[in-house]
């Protein structure tokens, strides 16, 4: 497994890919926040909170993870290097841990320089300091949970065809129907159960600060059911 996790970064950082998605992550969130007027901007907003930054990160991760998990597996199709790899001796289990934690660690990369909007929010607060640490780290924990579910989802979808943009739109729905849709069916139909499959439901009340083990369980939960469905995937394709 940590042969493949150490292949997948060098990969990443080998090409353009890795710089290009940590660049993009941390320039669309420094426009937002920082420089464009509107509901995201945090001087505009006139209070020493980060909740703009966690409202807005995870719609500009529902786009970027898809965009780096897409060639995990629909690469290896489409140069018919998958066969090769489910032959060395390795379980598939881990062959899929190795994509999925290579994937993982670039974007956690990516989440690090945003410990910056901490300290110069805290900064600005009057007086200084004046920022409820507790909501903001349980926020950085939610966001956590958050992209290990998403890139979950991601990997699984590179499983679905050899065409990286197929598995790019697969993702990018399938992370849109956990985060929003299931809220939104619940709403129509006022069913609280529905709404408790959602993502944003349990992402929103870890940002309160507040660690339930329910929404560390239910974000565990749909890594591990999309990760074993990308290993029962690769197993059709021996």
């Amino acid at each position: 497994m940590l042969a493949i996790l150490k292949k997948e970064i060098n990969s990443f950082f080998a090409s353009p890919i890795g710089y290009l998605v940590i660049a993009i992550f941390l320039v669309l969130n420094g426009l937002f926040l920082w420089l464009f007027k509107g509901e995201f901007n945090i001087l505009d907003y006139g209070f020493a909170d980060l909740s703009s930054f966690f409202l807005l990160a995870p719609w500009i991760l529902i786009f970027l993870i898809p965009a780096v998990t897409m060639r995990s597996f629909s690469d290896e199709k489409k140069q018919g290097t998958l066969e090769l790899l489910l032959t060395k001796p390795i379980s598939h289990f881990n062959v899929v841990l190795g994509k999925y934690f290579g994937a993982l660690i670039l974007i956690l990369i990516a989440l690090v320089p945003t410990l910056l909007y901490v300290y110069t929010v805290y900064q600005l607060g009057n007086p200084v300091g004046n920022l409820d640490m507790g909501s903001t780290w349980g926020s950085y924990f939610g966001l956590l949970f958050l992209v290990a579910a998403y890139t979950a989802i991601g990997i699984f979808a590179s499983t679905l065809s050899d065409n990286q943009i197929v598995a790019f739109i697969s993702a990018v729905f399938i992370c849109f129907v956990f985060y929003i849709g299931f809220e939104g069916i619940a709403e129509f139909i006022s069913s609280n159960i529905i709404e408790q499959l959602g993502m944003s439901t349990h992402y929103k009340s870890m940002s309160r600060g507040v660690l339930d083990t329910r929404d560390i369980i239910y974000f565990l939960s749909v890594t591990v059911f999309f990760l074993i469905l990308t290993k029962l995937n690769i197993n059709k394709a021996k």
